[in-house]
């Protein structure tokens, strides 16, 4: 008994010692089912067992994100690899690098309830919408607007609001549809009551917009100046990656850890819909977590550039790297 209490005493003073590098991270939405897999690897001492000290913090849209990570608030961040395309397009002095894909299916949709009138995307034209300013699937609908032959003209000016009303103006009628992660909208609608079969969502995906959805990013300086850091993250992240697809209801119960306030059906529902739709995806059963299809990636990266009127197309290479990602073999899922 006396050696199985020095052998942990041990280890906890070793996890103490190696615990010196600082990571600032910052997520891209609130604490919900499908940012789980950071949180997982925060309290089940993940990161610690590499030797960081991160510190997680929500965020309030992938815009937001992305540019505080580049200003430097943040370390590394969780956000839309397209809104960061179009930020480093803008900004190439500040230019950020995704580092390990998330969601490899992008949940960017359109929601809006049975009643309003709109059958189809083109029924959206002459309709009120609204989100949350740095609402990712609002960004990027420009690219949904013309895959689905919707006149971007008679679009009129969004409603924007806070994120906790989002849903909340829908039903109250305020706005006639509203943009958001398929998963995000749709959970919190019933969470509110609205009956399953009042839902109606376009996903961007079923229109023809193969996208990716969300990464971890950072600078090239941070992999520059702390590239074994940056590749102790990833491994940690897999492991809660791999913990997260196999016991959901523990990730839950690690995530109320950070919210007690959050429902745990209803966040449970949320993560078994990004791990169905966006996590477990035929490109990840076959390359990994974490990894892209480079083809795929160009296809996208161009489709961006194109839709949004950027000046240039960046290259694969300045927008992901797996270089950073621990092998194949222990990405793959299990």
């Amino acid at each position: 008994m006396k050696r199985i209490w020095v052998c942990a005493l041990l280890v906890a003073v070793a996890s103490v010692g190696l615990a010196q590098t600082t990571l600032k991270f910052t997520l891209d939405w609130a604490y919900q089912g499908p940012q789980a897999p950071f949180l997982v690897a925060l309290y089940k001492g993940y990161f610690a067992e590499e030797g960081l000290n991160v510190i997680i913090d929500r965020g309030y849209g992938s815009a937001g994100a992305v540019s505080q990570i580049a200003g430097g608030a943040y370390d590394l961040g969780y956000a839309d690899i397209n809104s960061m395309i179009e930020f480093n397009v803008a900004n190439p002095d500040r230019a950020l690098i995704a580092i390990a894909m998330v969601l490899d299916y992008a949940p960017f949709s359109i929601v809006t309830l049975k009643g309003k009138g709109i059958a189809s995307p083109k029924d959206l034209e002459g309709k009120q919408l609204g989100a949350p300013a740095g609402d990712a699937s609002r960004r990027l609908f420009p690219l949904f607007a013309r895959a689905a032959g919707i006149d971007l003209g008679k679009i009129g000016e969004w409603t924007t609001m806070e994120p906790a009303l989002r849903e909340r103006l829908l039903i109250q009628g305020q706005v006639d549809a509203i943009s958001a992660h398929f998963f995000t909208a749709v959970l919190n609608l019933e969470a509110a009551g609205v009956a399953t079969d009042q839902i109606e969502v376009f996903l961007y995906a079923d229109f023809g917009l193969d996208l990716y959805g969300n990464a971890v990013m950072c600078s090239p300086k941070l992999l520059q100046e702390k590239p074994e850091a940056v590749r102790a993250f990833l491994r940690a992240l897999t492991k809660a990656w791999h913990d997260t697809i196999a016991d959901p209801d523990e990730a839950i119960r690690i995530l109320q850890r950070r919210d007690s306030l959050i429902n745990p059906a209803v966040e449970k529902a949320r993560l078994g819909l990004a791990i169905e739709r966006c996590m477990l995806t035929p490109d990840v059963r076959a390359l990994g977590f974490g990894d892209v299809a480079l083809g795929r990636l160009e296809r996208a990266i161009a489709t961006v550039a194109e839709a949004f009127g950027l000046p240039v197309v960046p290259s694969a290479c300045s927008v992901f790297t797996g270089a950073f990602l621990p092998p194949r073999a222990d990405r793959l899922p299990k």
